[in-house]
């Protein structure tokens, strides 16, 4: 490759991941997908890549996992079933105390296995509509579903997009994977209540009770059995040993397979940009190793730079909140497969990208959709008011996460 090749791929790369921080473009109007898939075509364009070889670069069997999860959790949404649970909260729930619990293990535990984007997607105007019928402050269960969807997503392979990634690159099985993980998640849960309570002793300490009646759920039966007997499968495939992507396709195929809703409307549940921002950084990131990287070099640089677990879970860490846990693995991965222990690598590299989320309201987009949510909802989540739990929760969390791992 010669050597204008090479620093027009390094500039791209640079531009790319700078964009990527900045969210955008100044006068522009483009999105991350965007910026990605400009990126990408100014690899080809620059001679660091060719079009030949953009199918070797694109992870398909993670696009593919993404997608069947998305179709799954459209058709749970669709079926009325969080709605369903919406109302089994209410009707459980007595004390805000007990809410909070409520509302944390349920964004934590559905996130943990269905995307908690798509998570956040659902539970933030349902918990809005609950903590309002309720006359709670709505702030403190809104922090709960961001930081408990950011922390279930971390026990599994299926929880965000970034596992998806790293359960591709690292091919550990996905009963392996929640095994070291999903313990942390838990007591990062536990975490998230106490942390939540204490920043707002007003909310929790007094003893009124709550009394509200949950409004019938919408629910389609059918639909909604077919999608959690669906789910059930699909998880005990997971833990089985079967390929995720072939499992998630083949759950989502059968989804489409129904009399009741029309196929766009699930389309129109699927986020499309993640996927393509997805392709377009595949091809960015292997443009940029393609024409920076020497093989020779990378185990020495792996090693200097995260070659002890703490050097790791703090590069992890700062990137994730620089440019996005995604850009940060794609970043990371040619490096990790020259340490010592990659496996132990990668699932620190999942725990310090997924818990240091929390650390603000940047740190991930499933804290940017119930920010924005929450604000279309009549409902003002500050910067400080989220950091102030973020911050100590995303330190202690990443202290366990070293420890146990």
């Amino acid at each position: 490759m010669t050597d204008p090749t090479r620093f027009a791929a390094i500039a791209v790369f640079a531009a790319t991941y700078i964009a990527l921080a900045l969210g955008r473009l100044p006068g522009l109007r483009i999105d991350r997908a965007g910026i990605a898939l400009v990126g990408a075509s100014l690899m080809l364009a620059t001679g660091a890549m060719r079009l030949s070889a953009i199918a070797r670069a694109i992870d398909f069997d993670t696009l593919a996992l993404l997608l069947g999860m998305m179709i799954v959790a459209a058709n749970l949404r669709l079926s009325g079933f969080f709605r369903l649970v919406a109302g089994w909260i209410v009707a459980a729930a007595r004390r805000p105390l007990a809410l909070l619990v409520a509302v944390t293990l349920a964004s934590g535990l559905f996130s943990a296995f269905l995307l908690n984007d798509a998570i956040c997607l659902v539970m933030t105007p349902l918990v809005i509509e609950i903590v309002r019928r309720l006359q709670r402050d709505p702030v403190p269960y809104l922090l709960a579903v961001a930081m408990a969807a950011n922390i279930g997503s971390a026990a599994t392979i299926t929880g965000n997009p970034q596992n998806i990634l790293i359960g591709s690159f690292s091919h550990i099985p996905y009963g392996v994977f929640a095994a070291h993980l999903a313990p942390l998640a838990a007591v990062g849960l536990a975490l998230t209540v106490l942390l939540i309570a204490a920043m707002h002793p007003k909310e929790f300490r007094s003893g009124a009770g709550l009394r509200a009646q949950p409004t019938p759920a919408h629910l389609h039966r059918p639909l909604a059995v077919k999608s959690v007997l669906v789910v059930a499968l699909l998880i005990a495939a997971f833990f089985a040993g079967v390929a995720p992507a072939k499992a998630a396709l083949i759950a989502g195929a059968a989804m489409l397979l129904t009399r009741v809703v029309a196929a766009h409307r699930i389309y129109r549940e699927i986020d499309w940009p993640l996927l393509l921002m997805f392709a377009g950084l595949f091809v960015v990131v292997a443009g940029f190793e393609r024409a920076a990287l020497n093989p020779a070099m990378l185990p020495a640089l792996a090693v200097s730079a995260i070659g002890r677990p703490w050097e790791l879970a703090a590069v992890t860490a700062a990137l994730s909140n620089l440019v996005s846990n995604v850009p940060a693995v794609l970043v990371l991965q040619p490096l990790i497969a020259h340490l010592t222990a990659p496996q132990r690598a990668w699932l620190i590299v999942a725990m310090a990208a997924t818990f240091a989320g929390n650390l603000t309201i940047l740190g991930s987009v499933a804290n940017l959709i119930v920010v924005q949510l929450a604000r279309a909802g009549g409902v003002q989540i500050g910067f400080w008011r989220y950091c102030r739990v973020g911050a100590p929760l995303t330190l202690l969390t990443l202290v366990l996460g070293l420890v146990w791992l």
